[in-house]
């Protein structure tokens, strides 16, 4: 088994935190992707609302996802932590959510947490995907 530690250039130094983006298991083709929040490459939060950073995660973990060699369409479960009650946000959270898993529709968990990485930060969502492979190259395009 060989892990592949994946750290995309365009967000945040995770070393400082003895955390990658990103682990692949090249023997089991999984991608374990480490909770992403709206973070800049500076470590601070670039929005306030909670719709807002869910877009921005979201587009970290695309980013992450295509660094791994992965997508959307592979992601068997997610995990979303929201500062607070998770059902004060189910009405803003689940459109966007659709947005971007549409049909794939991965295994989900949400999760209302007190403390997430910073004051600012209201959501952070991990991952568990499967790296594409040539047979379905297709699926794999984000």
């Amino acid at each position: 088994m060989r892990i592949k530690q994946i750290n995309p250039a365009a967000l945040y130094d995770g070393a400082p935190f003895g955390m990658s983006q990103a682990a692949v298991d090249s023997g089991s083709g999984l991608v374990f992707v480490s909770g992403q929040v709206d973070w800049d490459t500076h470590y601070q939060v670039r929005h306030g609302g909670i719709a807002e950073q869910a877009e921005s995660a979201l587009q970290n973990l695309l980013t992450v996802l295509d660094a791994a060699g992965s997508s959307t369409g592979n992601v068997l479960q997610l995990r979303v932590y929201v500062r607070g009650e998770l059902g004060d946000y189910m009405e803003i959270l689940a459109p966007i959510m659709s947005k971007y898993f549409g049909a794939s529709r991965p295994a989900l968990t949400g999760i209302g947490v007190a403390s997430l990485a910073s004051p600012q930060t209201l959501i952070e969502i991990e991952a568990l995907a499967r790296v594409c492979d040539e047979v379905q190259a297709q699926q794999c395009i984000v």
